[in-house]
């Protein structure tokens, strides 16, 4: 909805030829200038300390899933059918547990994920409201609504900056 007015707003002052003149564009991918700070850096080194004994887990149930299942694939033709049905069963019971486990890290990653951004948003709003300021603009677009645009016009790499330098 947002880029739709974006993109009305823009074409309604590009029709007329004064409001073209005077008009300072930027564009601003979000997503690479939250994601490329500094804090976003050092949250997934944080994720990834915190959670990596249950990612360890959640691939080692994975592996063993894999195991069970070539074995299977492999060694089925030669085996009894109690050992067969056995085998497809401890299969399924691996299956069952890696996905329990997977959907239980997803999701709190997830919540953690959301956290950071919930943390964010006021750091990101104050950042792009100075640049609005201090760059004089008159329309901030995300870089996603341009089709092209001249590298000037591109302002990331000064979120980016903004963002680290504060506390």
């Amino acid at each position: 909805m947002k880029l739709i007015i974006s993109v009305l707003l823009f074409s309604m002052l590009s029709i007329s030829g004064v409001a073209q003149a005077n008009l300072r564009i930027g564009l601003v991918d979000m997503r690479a200038a939250l994601f490329s700070s500094n804090s976003a850096k050092e949250f997934t080194e944080k994720m990834v300390s915190r959670y990596k004994q249950q990612d360890l887990e959640v691939r080692a149930v994975g592996e063993e899933g894999q195991k069970l299942e070539q074995k299977l694939k492999n060694d089925g033709a030669i085996m009894s059918d109690s050992e067969r049905t056995k085998l497809a069963s401890d299969l399924e019971a691996k299956i069952q547990e890696y996905k329990y486990l997977k959907s239980k890290l997803d999701k709190v990653l997830a919540e953690e994920r959301q956290s950071f951004l919930s943390d964010s948003k006021p750091k990101l709003d104050k950042v792009i409201n100075q640049l609005v300021e201090n760059e004089k603009l008159d329309l901030l677009m995300p870089n996603e609504a341009a089709l092209w645009a001249k590298d000037t016009m591109d302002y990331t790499k000064v979120v980016i900056d903004k963002l680290n330098k504060l506390k």
